[in-house]
């Protein structure tokens, strides 16, 4: 069995251990009980007692008392998931949008102020454009983050948090995460970076100076669309406060069964996203070439407009620009859903990272319309590329282009 120094992520002969490696390894080892190498599903809600239990802090999510405060099988993910995001600690929670809330709730109070990508999933936009706001008095400014100059600008005396999500859902917007990071901190402020899109495996964000780092594990790091999971990786001392604040108090936390799934398919978290990131940019690639296609979103294209700031951010030699992308077809409304209709591999259905490719059409009446492209305007999909051998998607597409009459 490997040894010890394996599963903290440490080197066995002073060389870094690759990302795969730690893939497999962290958040693993030999269970003491049974010597099971898998770690065990612990579904107990509570665990025994000292002799004198008088002392306990009842909120303590450092020593195993109550599940809400915190179990074995998240503590297998967090420490994954630290390593591979490259931060001092991390929190996993039970879905993307708790790991948002919880990080929004636990940092900003009343009277702060917060800076946020215009383009982002429907969640955060809600919290910072609507929920916060109106109920706890944040004030919270909305900007086109792709602009660095536009993150100065929104910049106030109680700016606490500037939060980016890059490459942004649904139109594939890409922000400087350095600059960004500048920006934030000589304001005293901290940034938070939303790396759904990319994973650790494509993206680190701390590399480039962001202070939080949000996952979505629903999606890539999880990979199986069978798990709800969320992240915030980034120093103990936000961790601890994140953990008390949201975990233990809101009770937002992951159930041991998510955890487990979760950490098992992050297991293959590097051979899927070079699957996803290969298919992805051939499926643009061809769809860019095609007639009957108005536009493709696609950091990996070169005509995409933030193509140079996406390169600079990825992790490695063998990383890629992830298996999302957006594209509308020269069509009326009807004419995109006969498309989506006639397609017999790709999926109709909501999220990404899946085995499988999934399609959504996304119409001319979306509520946040109005801060997209112009080319988005007529309505447009969000394909999220899967496993399926490449040439089996693109004929499907081309397929269901002819079927569709289009």
């Amino acid at each position: 069995m490997t040894s010890d120094l394996v599963h903290h992520g440490e080197s066995f002969d002073d060389t870094p251990l690759g990302f795969a490696t730690k893939s497999i390894h962290l958040g693993n080892g030999v269970d003491a009980e049974t010597g099971a190498i898998r770690r065990p599903i612990t579904l107990a809600n509570a665990y025994a007692l000292p002799y004198d239990p008088s002392d306990i802090n009842w909120s303590s999510s450092d020593v195993n008392l109550y599940t809400r405060n915190g179990h074995p099988n998240q503590r297998y993910l967090e420490a994954k998931l630290a390593n591979l995001e490259g931060t001092e600690d991390a929190v996993v929670l039970a879905s993307g949008v708790a790991a948002l809330s919880g990080t929004f709730t636990t940092l900003l109070g009343r009277g702060d102020h917060a800076v946020f990508s215009d383009t982002t999933y429907i969640a955060a936009y809600r919290l910072l454009e609507q929920i916060l706001p109106e109920k706890y008095g944040i004030e919270t400014s909305i900007v086109d983050s792709s602009d660095p100059a536009n993150i100065a600008n929104a910049i106030r005396p109680n700016t606490k948090l500037v939060h980016i999500e890059t490459p942004a859902n649904p139109t594939l917007k890409v922000t400087d995460i350095a600059a960004a990071a500048r920006i934030a901190h000589e304001a005293g402020a901290l940034l938070s970076v939303d790396n759904t899109f990319s994973s650790p495996f494509n993206v680190r964000p701390v590399d480039f100076g962001a202070d939080i780092v949000i996952e979505s594990l629903t999606k890539y790091i999880n990979g199986h669309g069978d798990a709800l999971g969320g992240v915030i990786a980034t120093r103990k001392e936000l961790t601890d406060r994140i953990r008390y604040t949201y975990q233990v108090n809101y009770g937002g936390i992951i159930s041991p069964f998510n955890a487990w799934l979760i950490n098992r398919g992050s297991v293959t978290l590097p051979l899927r996203m070079r699957q996803h990131n290969a298919s992805a940019q051939a499926v643009a690639e061809h769809l860019e070439s095609l007639p009957q296609v108005r536009f493709v979103a696609y950091p990996g294209l070169a005509s995409h407009p933030h193509h140079d700031a996406a390169v600079r951010q990825l992790a490695r030699k063998d990383a890629g620009f992830g298996g999302v992308l957006a594209f509308g077809l020269d069509t009326d409304h009807d004419g995109h859903n006969r498309f989506v209709s006639k397609l017999n591999v790709i999926t109709s259905a909501v999220s990404l990272g899946h085995d499988e490719s999934l399609i959504v059409f996304l119409g001319e009446d979306d509520e946040r319309q109005y801060l997209y492209p112009s080319e988005f305007h007529r309505g447009f999909f969000r394909l999220a590329i899967g496993l399926e051998d490449t040439d089996d998607l693109i004929r499907d597409i081309d397929h269901a282009l002819a079927e569709a009459g289009l």
